[in-house]
């Protein structure tokens, strides 16, 4: 799978949008399957966290040099039986984080603000 933000792929992106059919896939925190899932691990903290995530990719999708393909997916909050604060916080600092400081490397503030509305969450 590629998606908008591997830009230094782009040949190959036109090499495989000639040979196969594509089509978008949007981040599913809202699908009925994540929806499930989340509740059945009854995480505050991840519910908060979703949440800003959601809002987070809201302004992802409004940024004019990024849009709605570099959002943030669900699947970094898929995958476990529990859900602990240190994994939550593992991939807000090495998944999510990064790809901000990315996405926003000329807006130190944006950057900053969400760095700091993500990592909220987990004072409480």
């Amino acid at each position: 799978m590629m998606n908008t933000a591997d830009r230094s792929l782009a040949m190959i992106d036109y090499a495989l949008r000639r040979r196969f059919s594509f089509f978008e896939m949007e981040p599913g925190f809202d699908s009925e399957g994540f929806v499930a899932y989340q509740k059945s691990l009854d995480n505050e903290v991840l519910d908060e966290l979703v949440a800003r995530v959601k809002e987070l990719n809201a302004e992802i999708a409004r940024d004019r040099s990024l849009g709605r393909g570099f959002c943030i997916g669900h699947s970094y909050f898929c995958g476990r039986d529990v859900a602990d604060e240190e994994w939550l916080r593992e991939v807000v600092d090495y998944d999510i984080l990064p790809m901000l400081t990315e996405y926003w490397f000329d807006d130190e503030a944006k950057l900053h603000r969400w760095e700091n509305s993500l990592h909220g969450v987990f004072q409480r």
